[in-house]
C-alpha cells in the first residue's frame, strides 16, 4: 500500500519549517560548490547537480576520460551521508563494457553488480564534520584525485 501524499507533505512542511533539514541541505550544497571550486584545475569541471535529495554531484574529467565517455563524479550521497567518487560511462553500453572491466578489482570489493548510476562507487569520507572542514576537503580531494588517477592508469592497460 502507498503513502498518503498529503500526510508526507505535511511532514515535509513540518520539517522544512522547524528549518534543521533546511540548514544542513544549504550547507551540504554550499561545500559541494566549494569541493567544485577548490577541485584541481589537471580535470574540468560540470555543473552540480541536485539528484533529487538523494545524491549531490559534480562532474570531473580530462581529455583521457572524455575520449572513453567516462567521467568522475563527486557524490554526496544524502541517504549514506558520505562522499563518494564514481565513475559513470556516457551511456548504458559505455557503463556495461567499463563494469566488465573494473566488476573483479578492489574498487569494487564486494559489489557483486553493477551499480544504477555507475561503473564503480568508492567511498571518499564517510564522516561529515564542520568543525575540521579544511581536513575533510583535504581529505576528500586527495582521495579523489588519487584514486581517479589510479583508475586511469589501470584502464590505460587496456588501451
Amino acid at each position: 500500500m502507498g503513502k498518503d501524499i498529503s500526510q508526507c507533505i505535511e511532514i515535509y512542511q513540518k520539517q522544512l519549517i522547524q528549518g534543521d533539514i533546511r540548514f544542513a541541505y544549504i550547507t551540504l550544497i554550499k561545500y559541494m560548490g566549494e569541493l567544485k571550486a577548490q577541485f584541481p584545475k589537471q580535470y574540468s569541471t560540470g555543473n552540480i547537480s541536485l539528484g533529487y535529495l538523494y545524491y549531490t554531484y559534480f562532474p570531473f574529467f580530462n581529455e583521457y576520460l572524455r575520449q572513453h565517455k567516462l567521467r568522475f563524479g563527486i557524490v554526496l550521497n544524502h541517504l549514506e551521508m558520505r562522499f563518494e567518487l564514481w565513475l559513470m560511462g556516457q551511456n548504458t553500453s559505455v557503463q556495461k563494457a567499463y563494469w566488465e572491466l573494473l566488476r573483479n578489482t578492489d574498487w569494487n570489493n564486494n559489489t557483486t553488480t553493477m551499480p544504477q548510476y555507475s561503473v564503480l562507487e568508492v567511498c571518499l569520507e564517510d564522516v561529515i564534520d564542520f568543525s575540521s572542514k579544511g581536513l575533510m576537503t583535504n581529505k576528500i580531494l586527495d582521495n579523489a584525485t588519487s584514486l581517479a588517477e589510479k583508475i586511469q592508469i589501470f584502464l590505460k592497460g587496456f588501451d
